[in-house]
């Protein structure tokens, strides 16, 4: 469990944290295998009978005091008595997990009798689209051969189909059966029958470890519908328009209540692949792809905030449907036509899967990307809760999850995997602030999940039969406790800067600020932010001077050269408006691609965030040398370097480039026993998604995919809005935008706006009112009998 913050030393009151115009909060990888330093968790067992404090609920942990007979809450303060087992336990320290760290990993009993407990076959569904092309096809095909070697051995598989038609097959028998439901056209319909009826789901998941050839030949069975099939079967639509055929929505539906039916029997977790080539436009859930181009410049509308929120709620309902059926959906997307992603996100982020996106299918990454989604192990069935000692508060949550709808700071998380990263930000519960003379801050993080856990191995070489339980599931407390320090001046606060933390704090404010009021919006509260940041740390420093009444400008330190903590800020915030996530629409930005970049973006530690926004760009003598470790992305850079090969590292991408003056004895490509494609090999192997790796000699091929990433040569001005100004300039215009921050009146209009971004008590109302979290909230109605909302949930 990595935990981050955006300060190590804590602002000491409301006061001190408003001038220093800093976010404050933290960011949790809760199934990471370390804490941020590299340190495992010590592992334990009877999490059940951990101390929590009578109080406040938190889990005793190192920083308690204890006592003979009771321990003091490190949260709260409160005394708490202990029972005698737990006198007996605490007796040999040594024995205790709780007792030698602050970062424990405990296992607790699971619900139900052990037979109960070992039905945990982990079941695999892809749903593919046949209202596609024969090269869609190929390309899912090859994607999921590569899931199928992926798979563990006792893993069970179906496949389904949906175009006019939801078809599923029976990959058990010597020849794949197909077995098809139609489609109602209508946008309330529903599939006519139970997929149960049509065949038993048990028929439909066949073992992989004895029909992978089965399903491979099953795979090669699927063909695309022919569009006569498709408008012969969908009829004629409105105004003599032919309607579509792809029935995403119901199939879905369908599916789901098709799997929901064995939730806990025969599975514990189920994963969903769906595989769409454009936007669903048949039956219920279909998308108005009209909205996108000329319907909302003939109305004039801001396309860039009216193509972000979702126009129907069709999926964040059927994402509360996937989550009551133990459901996690990755859907991937392989088009470049508008296919409103921002309807269809909540599909997938909401039940804890992912999203991606793929322009085309000839440079496609897929098939690696499935592979490597589930060569990674994953917990499932997670409940997320953050604590913080009295003074302070949780306020915002941010990520890919949905709120608990009862218990405040609690969230369900159904997959998630060891990259998945989810942010919170604080506020004071009081206007006292961490008096000089209480306790240290502390911040204690409860993740309970489960895993699914392989069969040992079995001396006496017995086959187990593919029909009996070969997993079983074992749930998990994972508690991580911080005690943090306090600012005692500005110099303290912002020496403990981690800036990485900050711009991912950022990106998750201004991602929601775009949602709610558009893209132009997000990106002035970004500028004023740093326009009222550049202020608050000249003046806290006491920076400025003064002549008759006005401020040199000469004096206005905008690099923040006395803080090497702060020094990358300007640099980021210049890439992040430069970045498509925050571009304007008229720039060429597709809607699709903006609403995958949120979904990336607010999931990704910051350390890859930070590489994502801001490439590092590395020179290298030759392919077995390295020249300098990090370069401004300028074309000055690679000038004055002199180097002549370059690498960079855009997170989703990465370019090896050779300068047009570089040796032409130098081998290119870079050999493969060489350091440069040692570290590429070492990067992609710790990377979430695949990159795509280019290779580009300078002279010879185009250099523009190099070129575009050179952000400081291109131009934004202080507003967002295209000119002529590079990253000098910009500089620049935020020192005169400090100037005019300076006069009262502009004081007071930035003052509101920094508190706007940096408030979390709007957006904690919102989420309260309509159970809304970040940018990916839903307002689920789940039933207090499932096991999702369980005993897990009171536990926590």
């Amino acid at each position: 469990m990595a935990i981050r913050a955006t300060v190590s030393r804590f602002p000491i009151d409301a006061d001190a944290q408003e001038a220093g115009g800093l976010p404050w909060g933290v960011t949790v990888s809760p199934f990471s295998t370390t804490d941020e330093h590299g340190t495992a968790p010590v592992y334990g067992s009877e999490g059940h009978l951990l101390p929590r404090c009578e109080n406040c609920w938190a889990y005793f942990n190192t920083y308690c005091e204890l006592e003979q007979w009771a321990w003091n809450c490190s949260l709260c303060g409160t005394l708490n008595g202990l029972t005698s087992q737990a006198i007996a336990r605490y007796s040999h320290p040594q024995s205790c997990a709780e007792m030698m760290s602050s970062f424990i990993d405990l296992e607790i009993p699971v619900d139900g009798s052990e037979e109960e407990a070992m039905q945990a076959r982990p079941v695999y569904v892809a749903a593919v689209d046949l209202s596609s092309s024969e090269e869609f096809l190929e390309l899912t095909k090859s994607a999921l051969l590569a899931a199928l070697e992926a798979l563990a051995p006792g893993s069970l598989f179906g496949l389904a189909t949906f175009s006019h038609k939801l078809g599923l097959y029976d990959i058990q028998g010597p020849i794949p059966v197909v077995k098809n439901v139609f489609i109602p056209p209508e946008l309330d319909g529903t599939a006519p029958m139970e997929l149960e009826d049509v065949m038993p789901l048990l028929s439909f998941l066949a073992p992989v470890e004895t029909c992978k050839d089965r399903i491979a030949a099953a795979l090669e069975t699927l063909k695309p519908t022919t569009s006569w099939e498709r408008t012969t079967a969908a009829g004629q639509g409105l105004e003599g328009v032919f309607l579509g055929g792809r029935g995403f929505g119901v199939a879905m539906e369908a599916l789901f209540n098709y799997l929901g039916s064995e939730y806990g029997n025969t599975f514990a977790l189920a994963r969903v692949f769906a595989f769409l080539s454009g936007p669903p436009d048949y039956g219920a859930g279909q998308l108005d792809t009209r909205r996108y181009g000329e319907q909302y410049a003939s109305k004039g509308e801001d396309a860039d905030r009216a193509l972000l929120p979702e126009q129907t709620p069709f999926y964040k309902d059927l994402a509360a449907v996937a989550v009551q059926a133990g459901a996690c959906v990755d859907i991937f997307a392989v088009t470049n036509e508008y296919t409103d992603l921002a309807s269809l996100k909540f599909l997938s982020i909401e039940s804890g899967g992912s999203l991606f996106l793929y322009s085309n299918t000839d440079d496609s990454t897929l098939p690696q990307d499935m592979y490597r989604m589930l060569s990674r192990p994953y917990a499932f069935g997670c409940v997320l809760r953050l604590r913080t000692s009295s003074e302070f508060k949780p306020g915002r949550s941010y990520g890919h999850f949905f709120p608990d709808p009862q218990y405040e700071n609690v969230q369900h998380i159904i997959c998630c995997d060891s990259y998945a990263t989810y942010a919170y930000d604080f506020e004071f519960a009081n206007t006292v602030g961490f008096s000089r003379h209480s306790e240290p801050p502390v911040v204690q993080i409860a993740f309970q999940y489960s895993v699914i856990v392989p069969p040992q191995e079995i001396s006496n070489s017995k086959l187990i039969s593919a029909s009996r339980h070969n997993y079983s599931v074992q749930r998990r407390l994972r508690i991580r406790t911080l005690q943090f320090g306090t600012a005692r001046n500005f110099t303290e606060l912002y020496d403990s800067v981690d800036s990485e933390v900050v711009l991912s704090i950022l990106v998750h404010k201004v991602i929601l600020a775009s949602l709610e009021q558009g893209v132009r919006e997000g990106r002035v509260l970004l500028h004023d932010w740093l326009v009222i940041l550049t202020a608050q740390y000249n003046d806290a420093l006491k920076l400025g001077q003064h002549g008759n009444g006005n401020l040199t400008v000469s004096h206005v330190d905008v690099a923040f050269s006395q803080c090497p903590q702060l020094q990358p800020l300007p640099r980021l915030v210049f890439a992040l408006l430069r970045n498509p996530l925050l571009r304007f629409h008229e720039e060429g930005v597709h809607p699709d691609y903006r609403i995958y970049l949120q979904c990336l973006f607010s999931a990704l530690d910051p350390s890859s965030l930070n590489r994502a926004i801001y490439p590092v760009l590395t020179s290298y003598a030759n392919p077995d040398k390295q020249a300098y470790p990090r370069h401004s992305l300028s074309r000055a850079a690679l000038l004055t370097s002199g180097s002549p090969i370059f690498f960079l590292d855009a997170f989703t991408t990465l370019i090896v480039y050779y300068s047009s003056t570089a040796d032409p004895s130098l081998p290119f490509p870079p050999p493969h026993d060489c350091l440069l494609r040692t570290t590429i090999n070492k990067l992609k192997q710790e990377r979430s998604i695949t990159p795509k790796l280019m290779f580009i000699q300078g002279g010879q091929d185009d250099a523009t995919a190099f070129e575009n990433y050179l952000i400081e040569e291109q131009d934004v001005d202080g507003n967002g809005l295209t000119s002529i100004m590079g990253f000098v300039s910009f500089l620049e215009e935020i020192t005169q935008n400090k100037q005019t921050e300076d006069s009262q009146s502009g004081y007071m209009v930035r003052r509101r706006r920094l508190r706007k971004l940096l408030s979390p008590q709007d957006c904690k109302q919102k989420q309260t009112e309509d159970s809304r979290s970040g940018i990916h909230g839903a307002s689920f109605k789940l039933s207090p009998d499932k096991k999702l909302l369980g005993a897990s949930k009171c536990a926590l």
